[in-house]
């Protein structure tokens, strides 16, 4: 195991994105990638480790449609998990409901290669979503905001954005994508998840600067709507678990803000 976080997280630290993934699991077919074998009993070891007390567990592109393995992770977890799962238009209520009760309280929208939803439904879903209080949980290449801004603005539930907007090449503060995203968390349905810099940084640990200046902007603009998650279990990255923690005393130093992110936000959202 990793060496202890500098931050000692706060009662009640929530990690807004984990995936799950089972070796003997077959991959659905729009699957990208070969994910690691990363079973729950992993993950339970890292969270007792960064003292996090609530998690949301995503449904992975690995597994397309099947939601199995997510919602057994949430029933393992219990009262302190949450889910987000894919769903279609043909979902019935009765099965909404039935999801809602297994803890689930989001669709995830993944809208880069390997996901199964896209622009074609999202309005409609959104919608339907809206009239029971689940989220979306959204992943875009960053750089495109600006052609996709008024298709995000309709969404009628709240949108949670990955990954503090998965630029997939980081870009300046002023730039015309990132202003389109601040227009964008000027709604207050809407939601940013500071979250795996790893992924599209340029400049790399232990500061991944690139991607902080943005997370810094992204802070003051949104704080009662900014999220934190560990990404755990970082697929084709190996970051130190501590320091996906740690990066909050360089992105997050206001104590306050910190409780926002880490706390009151995402109980707020997830309903904990």
């Amino acid at each position: 195991m990793t060496a202890q976080p500098t931050l000692k997280a706060p009662p009640g630290t929530t990690d807004c994105h984990i995936h799950v993934y089972d070796a003997a699991l077959p991959l659905a077919p729009t699957a990208k990638f070969k994910p690691p074998h990363a079973p729950v009993e992993d993950y339970l070891a890292v969270r007792k480790l960064l003292s996090i007390e609530r998690t949301v567990v995503v449904q992975p592109t690995s597994y397309g449609w099947d939601n199995t393995l997510t919602l057994d992770t949430v029933r393992r977890m219990g009262a302190s998990a949450r889910g987000v799962v894919v769903i279609d238009e043909k979902t019935s209520d009765a099965e909404l409901t039935r999801l809602n009760g297994l803890g689930v309280r989001g669709v995830r929208f993944f809208m880069l290669p390997g996901g199964v939803l896209g622009w074609d439904v999202l309005e409609r879903m959104a919608a339907r979503l809206a009239e029971i209080g689940w989220s979306i949980t959204f992943q875009m290449d960053g750089r495109n905001f600006p052609d996709r801004e008024a298709a995000i603005n309709r969404v009628e539930c709240d949108l949670v954005i990955d990954h503090t907007g998965k630029f997939l090449e980081p870009v300046a503060t002023d730039s015309a994508a990132f202003k389109s995203l601040l227009r964008i968390l000027d709604n207050e349905r809407r939601w940013i998840k500071l979250a795996a810099p790893y992924e599209t940084s340029k400049k790399g640990p232990p500061y991944y600067d690139d991607v902080g200046v943005m997370a810094k902007a992204l802070v003051r603009h949104a704080p009662d709507r900014t999220l934190w998650a560990s990404n755990w279990p970082h697929p084709n990255f190996k970051p130190e678990h501590a320091w996906m923690l740690d990066m909050l005393l360089d992105w997050v130093p206001d104590e306050k803000v910190r409780q926002k992110v880490l706390v009151d936000n995402p109980a707020r959202l997830y309903g904990f």
